[in-house]
């Protein structure tokens, strides 16, 4: 009944080839009234009348003989960021444009996801055409091309409601990548799932047998490279169990697949751009759902890595798959795992929406992440793994619990949960590993940030991986 759409086209940056363009003027506050003396009286008119006072985010049309250029407010016209050209990629005609004196850089990212639509079960009559920004730097238009098709990519996944996009679709999505990128694609199900990967068989099996859980794991590239470990948390929906969420958390929970957008489309990144790497990818895919077999607080799990949990909370289920996929992944002796998952809402009091959580047993390489982060605008925070918390999740009759009982530090003791999943090299030092707990949801717009699914922390660990293995 729903029909797929192409949300954002590669032709949104062009290469500048002196073709016509419509130019684009950047200006600040500071500098608007020096540059407005420039203009004409009719002009200086025009920008009185729409109010433009160079403000950041303002756009404004200025007639130029039988035309007209567009003036856009930034915080500082010399140092471009990836949202200082969005709100004019929302807000002009259709048309080819250029800005003017200078390359839009790192704006030429935003320029793309301004014009994201999700558009899979209406069409969206009232858009307007695209806006295609020209640059003379050739060699970034591919990078950013990518970079913002796998932004949308997460953006289109975690939209999409979850009776399109249960785990016989993520691993659809899956396979699409594995042919794309000529990867090996491989599917664990039904008993071998309960017998390999038992808390994800447990977490999943109430679910319907179209929703029936699974492990699906990629992968690519030479045997002799590094082993680089993509992990994303797949709760395809998440109800709460039987420890039921209320209406209004339920609201937003198509969106607790997240992790997985994040790792399909970090993954396809990292094989589109042939990094040296020997690329494992690894979704547990479920759907947490109340049924007569749905697991049940109180219950002992076992595990891939022999540990046995006992369930305090049966909506604490995402971190339960993500320990067998971790273990999986850590059998691999990889030189660094990354995990992304909507683990807990106590990272989201903590952080807000905007910045994803980042939890990580190396200094240098939480750094890294951070500084890649921030260098394209997409800042990870990061928060403690402290040993001294690990005592709340400690169970009377069995090796852990999956939930601790206090309100205290919830993101940081769920990243100890996962901890004691990741395991260690073969030469006995502790696996590199970094995890993202991340809203993967937009609550209100921004410039070249449309509300709805989101995607945090992708460019960081893209950029902070290019750096490492490029």
């Amino acid at each position: 009944m729903s029909k797929s759409t192409e949300t954002i086209q590669p032709a949104l940056v062009q290469a500048d080839r002196g073709q016509a363009g419509i130019a684009i003027h950047l200006v600040n506050k500071d500098g608007f009234g020096d540059w407005a003396k420039k203009l004409t009286k009719g002009q200086r008119a025009a920008l009185e009348a729409q109010k433009f006072t160079g403000g950041g985010d303002q756009v404004a049309i200025v007639p130029e003989g039988d035309g007209w250029f567009a003036v856009g407010g930034v915080a500082d016209p010399a140092n471009l960021s990836s949202w200082c050209l969005a709100k004019l990629a929302e807000a002009l005609p259709e048309g080819t444009y250029r800005v003017d004196g200078r390359e839009p850089g790192p704006a030429l990212f935003g320029w793309q996801t301004a014009q994201y639509r999700f558009t899979r079960y209406r069409d969206d009559t009232d858009a307007a055409g695209p806006r295609v920004l020209l640059t003379k730097d050739a060699r970034a238009i591919e990078p950013a091309q990518a970079e913002a098709r796998a932004t949308c990519k997460v953006m289109d996944l975690v939209n999409t409601p979850a009776e399109d996009m249960g785990p016989a679709a993520l691993e659809a999505e899956a396979e699409a990548l594995a042919k794309a990128h000529r990867a090996t694609l491989s599917v664990t199900k039904g008993e071998t799932l309960e017998r390999e990967y038992p808390m994800v068989h447990a977490v999943g099996r109430a679910a319907a047998r179209e929703h029936a859980p699974r492990l699906i794991h990629v992968t690519w590239g030479k045997e002799s490279d590094p082993v680089l470990a993509i992990v994303g948390k797949g709760v395809c929906f998440d109800s709460g169990g039987l420890d039921i969420k209320g209406a209004s958390g339920m609201a937003l929970m198509k969106k607790d697949m997240g992790g997985a957008a994040h790792a399909l489309a970090l993954a396809g990144l990292i094989m589109g751009a042939g990094l040296k790497v020997r690329l494992h990818l690894l979704v547990p895919a479920v759907e947490n759902a109340i049924s007569s077999n749905a697991f049940r607080p109180g219950d002992v799990l076992n595990s891939r890595k022999g540990l046995t949990v006992e369930i305090g909370n049966t909506d604490a289920e995402g971190r339960l798959i993500l320990g067998d996929a971790l273990t999986r992944a850590s059998e691999e002796n990889p030189d660094l795992i990354i995990d992304f998952a909507t683990l807990t809402g106590a990272a989201r009091v903590a952080l807000g929406p905007d910045y994803p959580a980042l939890m990580a047993r190396r200094d240098e390489t939480a750094a890294a992440l951070i500084e890649a982060g921030k260098a394209h605008d997409d800042e990870p925070w990061r928060l403690p793994l402290p040993e001294a918390y690990a005592e709340w999740l400690k169970s009377d009759i069995a090796d852990t619990n999956n939930a601790h009982g206090n309100a205290f530090a919830g993101a940081s003791v769920a990243g100890l949960f996962l901890d004691k999943f990741v395991g260690a090299k073969d030469d006995g030092t502790p696996i590199d590993w970094a995890h993202f707990d991340t809203f993967a949801w937009r609550p209100a717009a921004k410039p070249g940030r449309p509300k709805g699914g989101a995607a945090y922390g992708l460019r960081a660990a893209w950029h902070m991986l290019q750096a490492r293995y490029g």
